[in-house]
């Protein structure tokens, strides 16, 4: 199977990560005594694809990802990959937590910013012709 070019790019990090993974996908189907077939049965998925998830493809889907966790049981956890709560470089300066807590970062209906928009723009003043 070719590689794109973004899955070709990822950080060592971003693969080692992806690598444990699937190694723990792995662990957690074989502890539960599930049998590769029978788990690519319940996360309608084929017996290829959950060898791939296993393993840590990068060109595999969240949302089969997602199939994969539901089926071991393991799916509250996915809410909590990018929760506001731990993101300490996604909280901005001078608001609380409740404002980090909310999908938007403030309260609804409000437009405060702690930091201007950039004044330039990458767009030229004048429309092409």
């Amino acid at each position: 199977m070719k590689a794109s070019r973004s899955q070709a790019a990822l950080p060592l990090g971003v693969r080692r990560a992806l690598h444990k993974l699937g190694m723990d996908l792995s662990a957690a189907r074989r502890r539960r005594r599930i049998p590769v077939a029978l788990m690519a049965e319940r996360a309608f998925i084929s017996r290829t694809t959950l060898t791939r998830v296993e393993k840590g493809d990068p060109g595999v889907s969240l949302g089969i990802y997602a199939s994969v966790l539901f089926v071991l049981g393991m799916a509250g956890r996915l809410g909590d990959l990018a929760d506001a709560s731990d993101d300490p470089l996604g909280v901005f300066p001078g608001r609380g937590a409740a404002a980090a807590a909310h999908p938007h970062g403030a309260a609804a209906g409000t437009r405060s910013w702690s930091v201007r928009p950039p004044s330039t723009s990458i767009w030229p003043a004048r429309p092409f012709r």
